[in-house]
């Protein structure tokens, strides 16, 4: 009888690098593993210095909800901690990592929180849907080093998904009174100078 425990095992196998893997595949998985995230970051910097309301909004929406989402990650890993692959040990591993729990892909989790919660504003829906597609290769990456299993990075898509729906339900009374009250106001204090030569966006 095929359990989830010896499917996820299964598709690490199916999915995981051999120890004679194309050194170019390799060089492509660790980029996608580890240097793809850092698109998130920079679109949060460059959208709030350079977007208007439209894109601000949504852009601090999705913000909050990665940050639960990485909270109830945190959580996850702290009452159930899951080894990663070469804890165990099974399979190859071509990427250095901590020994942390791997449940769910905090990669993962940040890609596809963006996503989903940027997919919930007409202004922003493309941006989601680009980022939801980068978040295939970096889910694939992190299998393929031997950092993850499957069953990772499918707890963060439920997760994600998940806490992008919550924290939209709740966006009237959570998001909004921050942004304007709070997010707002620190950034017009924060680059004043910038926003008076036009430097920035208000």
């Amino acid at each position: 009888m095929l359990t989830e425990k010896t499917l996820n095992l299964a598709l690490f196998a199916q999915l995981n690098a051999a120890p004679d893997s194309d050194p170019r595949l390799l060089l492509l998985a660790e980029v996608a593993a580890v240097y793809l995230i850092w698109l998130v970051p920079a679109l949060l910097v460059i959208g709030w210095l350079r977007g208007s309301d439209r894109l601000k909004r949504p852009l601090l929406e999705a913000f909050i909800a990665t940050l639960f989402a990485l909270a109830a990650s945190w959580l996850i890993g702290y009452w159930w901690p899951t080894p990663r692959p070469f804890m165990m040990p099974v399979g190859q591993t071509f990427l250095e990592h901590a020994a942390t729990p791997a449940f769910p892909s905090n990669h993962a989790t940040i890609m596809l929180t963006m996503g989903f919660s940027l997919l919930l504003h007409t202004g922003t829906r493309r941006i989601g849907r680009y980022l939801l597609l980068l978040a295939v290769p970096v889910a694939w990456a992190r299998v393929f080093l031997g950092v993850h299993f499957p069953q990772d990075m499918l707890g963060a898509l439920l997760l994600a998904a998940g806490v992008a729906a919550l924290v939209g339900i709740s966006r009237s009374w959570l998001i909004l009174p921050f942004y304007h009250h709070v997010a707002r106001r620190l950034y017009h204090l924060l680059f004043a100078p910038l926003i008076s030569r036009g430097w920035v966006e208000r």
